[in-house]
């Protein structure tokens, strides 16, 4: 356990105590709330609010979307070859993030990016009906590249979990392949679906590599805002931006007990 203990001291458990510690520092050095109390300006309550609707949509989004792709190749008689191409091309995706990703999309979808002129090529303006790839739902299909794939990876040991018993026996009762998803497979899986969403939404509302490298800032994000806060030249108050990373620690740890709440009721019948 001693290895376990010193990586939790090292790299979790310290950390935290710095975090809250440096929160409570005021420009002066001196200790006080008051970046606690600024947590509920216009500026921070609008960054929260932008961080928590992109991570609630790509994660409902990509949770569906993912969802779906998994049953596909898990039971849904596509050729095995499907699975093998799916679950690699997730176990990349799912980790290309950050400036790579940003940079990726913008030579791909930017205003002069490949797919776009190919577009143009076909009489088809992308950026002429308003849409952009530095907007909230540019920003949001950046984000979608790599959460559906995270989705897939989760869901695939869940839908394989079914057993195959339980459709036998629900064929045997008279049930139809759609009462047999109603009353059984989706109340035994939806446990995972939701707590892997919860994964997403805590996937999503972290990153900050690849929103600042897109959108250089211009949305309003809670970790673009703690950025600017510490290492900023005209926002410079290193105490908020602690503050406000102590109020994205403890979403994100709501976020977790959630997600274990759940994966522990799934694991009473997948496991």
């Amino acid at each position: 356990m001693l290895p376990f203990f010193l990586f939790s001291g090292m790299f979790l458990i310290a950390p935290a105590i710095i975090l809250a510690y440096r929160s409570l520092e005021g420009p002066d050095g001196t200790l006080t709330l008051d970046n606690y109390r600024a947590l509920t300006t216009d500026t921070v309550i609008a960054a929260y609010s932008m961080s928590v609707r992109i991570s609630l949509t790509t994660a409902v989004i990509g949770g569906l979307v993912g969802f779906f792709l998994a049953w596909a190749v898990s039971m849904g008689g596509l050729p095995r070859p499907f699975r093998s191409g799916l679950t690699t091309f997730s176990g990349v995706a799912s980790n290309f993030a950050g400036v790579p990703l940003a940079a990726a999309f913008i030579f791909t979808l930017g205003r002069i990016g490949v797919l776009t002129a190919l577009f143009q090529l076909i009489g088809v303006d992308l950026y002429g009906g308003g849409f952009t790839i530095y907007s909230y739902w540019g920003l949001s299909l950046v984000y979608l590249f790599f959460q559906i794939p995270l989705m897939v990876l989760v869901m695939l040991p869940a839908l394989d979990g079914l057993k195959q018993d339980w459709r036998e026996a629900a064929e045997n009762l008279g049930a139809t392949p759609g009462q047999y998803w109603r009353r059984v497979a989706l109340p035994v899986l939806l446990p995972s679906i939701l707590g892997t969403m919860i994964l997403l939404f805590g996937n999503a509302f972290g990153a900050h590599a690849t929103a600042y490298a897109l959108t250089g800032g211009l949305l309003p994000l809670a970790t673009l805002l703690i950025g600017q806060q510490i290492s900023g030249d005209v926002l410079n108050n290193p105490g908020l931006g602690y503050a406000v990373a102590m109020g994205m620690v403890f979403i994100m740890g709501l976020s977790i007990v959630l997600y274990s709440i759940l994966q522990r009721r799934s694991e009473r019948w997948l496991g």
